[in-house]
This record gives structure tokens, C-alpha cells and sequence, in this order.
């Protein structure tokens, strides 16, 4: 009875060799499947009301929409940027390196409390914003700006021309506009610090709420 040929040890080898690559090709694919998307940011900047003033970190409303993100929208993450005095010349000093560190696919502008408060020109408030939203923009982030509104002790121009800046900057660049920040807390005294002015910690999971319903669109885009 005939003995059949033996393949060439070169065939044989290269039979080989191309076994294992389909093997490890056929092991290798769930695990790229597998591969998580990359993780985006949401770059918070604000002021003492956005950085938890009168309470420890993980309680302000900022980390209360971070573990939210962690859980709803796990390709997410926030970094919170605010700083508590913050005025819009600063956050508007920070905005390019903030956004050229952090990369972020949106960003939330919530700054002018203490520009109001201290009665500074609309007209630079106006500027400090807009540049702020540009440059955000620039990176190709998304933009919500979060408005503020001020008592009527600097008189109903100031007050009424404050509330403006921020709807004409909404229209003008194209994003949205939530237009007061503490609006569900904003007559319940309950809510407030002794200081009559920042949130309580029990305030917070509201005004994370309040910000996340206009958050929320912006990143299914």
C-alpha cells in the first residue's frame, strides 16, 4: 500500500502559523468589541454656587450630577472647574486653558453672581461670557449657559439689563439657556445658608435636577 507524501516542513509550518493567527484574530475580536467607548467630559464652570461652598465636596450639586453621569450615562464624566468669589473676567482668564486641558464635548458656563452682586459693568460681563462660549466653542464643545438673576437693590436697569446679558448671548451664539440656577430653591428661605445667599446641602440634589433636565440634550448629541 502506497505511503502518502509528507507535506514540506515549510507548508507545514506555514499551515501552522496561520491556524494561530486565526485563533488569536477569532480570541481577540469580543475583546475589542468589548473595548469601552472613549469617556467625555462635561467641564463645569462656576462660582461658590457651583463648588459647594459651606459643605464638603461629594455634597454639592456639581458631584451630585457626577455620580448621576457615572451611573445614566456611563461614557461621561465632570469636572468641576468652579471656584468659589469666581467672577466672569476670571472664568473668562481660565476658560482656554480649561478647555485645552480638558477636552470636553460640553461645557456649563454658570458664572455672574458675583459680577451682580458687585454691580460691574453689564458691558464686561457681556465680553468675559462671550468669549467664554467661544472658546468653548472653538473646541468643539457644546455650551449651556446657566443665568442668574439679582435682587433690585442696584435698581430695575441693572437688574432687568443682568437677566438680558444672558438671552442675548443664548440667541446670539446658539446655545441653551437655563435661565436661573436656583429657581426651585429660590423662595423657599428653608434652603439657604445662614449667609442667605449659598444653597444647603438638602438644596443640592434640587438644583442638580434643575441643571441636568438642560444638560441632558446636549449630551445625546
Amino acid at each position: 500500500m502506497p505511503v502518502p507524501p509528507r507535506p514540506h516542513p515549510a507548508l507545514a509550518w506555514l499551515a501552522g502559523c496561520l491556524g494561530l493567527l486565526l485563533s488569536l484574530a477569532a480570541w481577540a475580536q469580543p475583546a475589542a468589541q468589548a473595548v469601552p467607548p472613549p469617556t467625555r467630559t462635561v467641564l463645569v464652570m462656576g462660582d461658590s454656587l457651583s463648588a459647594g461652598y459651606g459643605m464638603a465636596a461629594p455634597e454639592g450639586w456639581v458631584s451630585l450630577l457626577a455620580e448621576d453621569l457615572r451611573t445614566d450615562r456611563p461614557g461621561w464624566r465632570v469636572v468641576n472647574a468652579s471656584i468659589s468669589g469666581e467672577t466672569t473676567a476670571g472664568g473668562s482668564a481660565r476658560i482656554v486653558d480649561e478647555v485645552v486641558r480638558n477636552r470636553p464635548g460640553v461645557v456649563v458656563i454658570a458664572l455672574g453672581a458675583n459680577d451682580g452682586l458687585r454691580g460691574l459693568p453689564l458691558r464686561e460681563m457681556r465680553r468675559n461670557l462671550a468669549r467664554m462660549i467661544g472658546a468653548s466653542q472653538f473646541v468643539g464643545a457644546k455650551v449651556l449657559l446657566v443665568g442668574m438673576r439679582m435682587p433690585p437693590n442696584l435698581g430695575p436697569d441693572y437688574t432687568r439689563g443682568f437677566e438680558r446679558v444672558y438671552a442675548e448671548l443664548a440667541e446670539f451664539f446658539d446655545v441653551p439657556l437655563l435661565p436661573f440656577l436656583l429657581e426651585p430653591i429660590a423662595l423657599d428661605r428653608a434652603s439657604y445658608q445662614p449667609d442667605n445667599m449659598h444653597p444647603t446641602v438638602q438644596a443640592q440634589p434640587a438644583l442638580r435636577d434643575h441643571v441636568k433636565r438642560a444638560l441632558e440634550p446636549l449630551l445625546d448629541r
